[in-house]
């Protein structure tokens, strides 16, 4: 990391294809979409979805999509809040920008009053599950589309 650290930015023309060159490891695909299809959900989900570029410096060595008031279960029975994806640069993994990313999406759910904050993740030996697990996520008892369901509690 620089001297300055990491920091978010909003997705804009001048940043878009910084955005779009973002690739996880080629063992790691199946587990996050790319981040064309995360900007696509951004598109059709305005005000829930929450992209940011993750640079440190001038580089760009992640994504992130934050959900910010997504109705879980389509019924209005439950709003929730959290990390929908995140994308860390192939060559960028191990150097602390995963958790700036996920403190990041924390001090923004806390800002805005959360008190949980959900997470899922792909199961498997090439999966998240020990990186959120280390971050204080627990998983919920809940599966949604095959991946695990976790949460931090933010109170």
């Amino acid at each position: 990391m620089t001297a300055t650290g990491p920091r978010l930015e909003e997705i804009t023309p001048a940043n878009l294809d910084a955005a779009l060159g973002i690739r996880v490891r080629p063992d790691q695909e199946h587990a996050v979409a790319p981040v064309v299809k995360s900007l696509a959900e951004a598109y059709v989900h305005p005000g829930i979805a929450w992209p940011r570029l993750i640079l440190d410096g001038d580089r760009p060595v992640g994504f992130l999509m934050a959900c910010l008031g997504i109705d879980w279960y389509g019924d209005g029975s439950e709003i929730r809040s959290g990390l929908w994806r995140l994308n860390i640069a192939a060559g960028e993994q191990g150097r602390g920008y995963g958790r700036f990313a996920v403190e990041s999406v924390a001090a923004e759910l806390r800002r805005r009053g959360t008190e949980k904050f959900y997470v899922t993740w792909h199961p498997g030996p090439a999966g998240p599950e020990g990186f959120y697990l280390g971050l204080g996520f627990r998983p919920d008892g809940e599966n949604s589309g095959g991946q695990t369901v976790g949460v931090l509690e933010l109170a």
